[in-house]
């Protein structure tokens, strides 16, 4: 029940001290993480560092540890090694961090609205136990309103296409003011209309400044919508712009004999068993 745990995790992460952002830190440092659940290695030395406003595709093969990268830089899985930092402190305690769960990890029979959910983002500011004020539900329905959902804003969860499913949550993000978004594969079984809606409501978030993380499994759309690729497999294997990233040598380390490179001119198309939601710890 993801909602249900969100409304702990929110709690628990409300009750702390919100530490303050460092002035001139990046947006998000991760330096030599690792994570290890019992004797399997999950994550092993990432680093890297995102820029405000950029939007960054996070791919690999099915278990490469996304999920398990977006969970530690969110603040609701703490590292075996390393440090995470957010505008230079600890994750845990930001509100400024929206994570969005694959939908599969989501009980869309669970009785709230659309309104209910997208006021979810504003309990970091309101408090738990607080009711919100206007000022709150004019935020919910100013981010309604961007995302094009404010028509159905008192519909159940349950009833929404899985296009406007994640509208909703983009719509939370912005109600919580979030600066960081963190969505793990919110472009799976989505039709290309709805895809392209995604990534018009993406390109108003970077005119906001608000940084993106996308998990994908689509190669394609990750060097034409992206502004730099970072590919892994339990270790980084490599970040930057698609072209330096998605080689022939780096794409086979990554994903093994799971994928097929067939030269087309002078490009390299990439075939391979990309098109399932990574599920478990991956």
């Amino acid at each position: 029940m993801a909602l249900i745990k969100e409304f702990r995790d929110t709690d628990r992460l409300i009750r702390r001290q919100r530490p303050p952002h460092k002035t001139g830190a990046p947006i998000l440092k991760v330096n030599g993480l690792g994570v290890r659940f019992e004797n399997n290695v999950a994550l092993k030395d990432i680093t890297f560092e995102l820029r405000a406003g950029e939007r960054l595709a996070l791919v690999g093969p099915n278990g490469a540890g996304k999920s398990t990268l977006f969970k530690v830089i969110a603040g609701v899985l703490a590292p075996t090694e390393g440090e995470v930092n957010v505008f230079g402190q600890e994750p845990g305690g930001h509100i400024c961090i929206a994570y969005v769960p694959q939908r599969s990890q989501v009980d869309w029979n669970f009785p709230v609205t659309v309104a209910d959910v997208v006021m979810m983002g504003r309990i970091g500011k309101v408090g738990l136990l607080r009711w919100p004020k206007r000022k709150d539900w004019e935020a919910v329905h100013q981010a309604l309103d961007l995302v094009g959902l404010e028509g159905m804003s008192n519909r159940q969860i349950g009833e929404l296409s899985g296009g406007q499913q994640q509208r909703m949550f983009i719509a939370r993000a912005l109600a919580q003011e979030a600066e960081l978004m963190l969505m793990d594969e919110p472009l799976n079984g989505l039709d290309l209309n709805s895809q392209e809606a995604i990534f018009h409501i993406l390109d108003e978030l970077r005119q906001r400044g608000i940084t993106v993380m996308i998990a994908t499994h689509d190669l394609s759309q990750a060097a034409e919508e992206f502004d730099r690729v970072m590919l892994i497999n339990h270790k980084l294997v490599g970040i930057g712009l698609p072209g330096q990233v998605f080689t022939p040598a780096l794409l086979l380390e990554a994903y093994g004999g799971s994928l097929r490179l067939i030269p087309r001119g002078s490009e390299v198309l990439a075939i391979g068993d990309t098109c399932c939601e990574e599920g478990g710890k991956g």
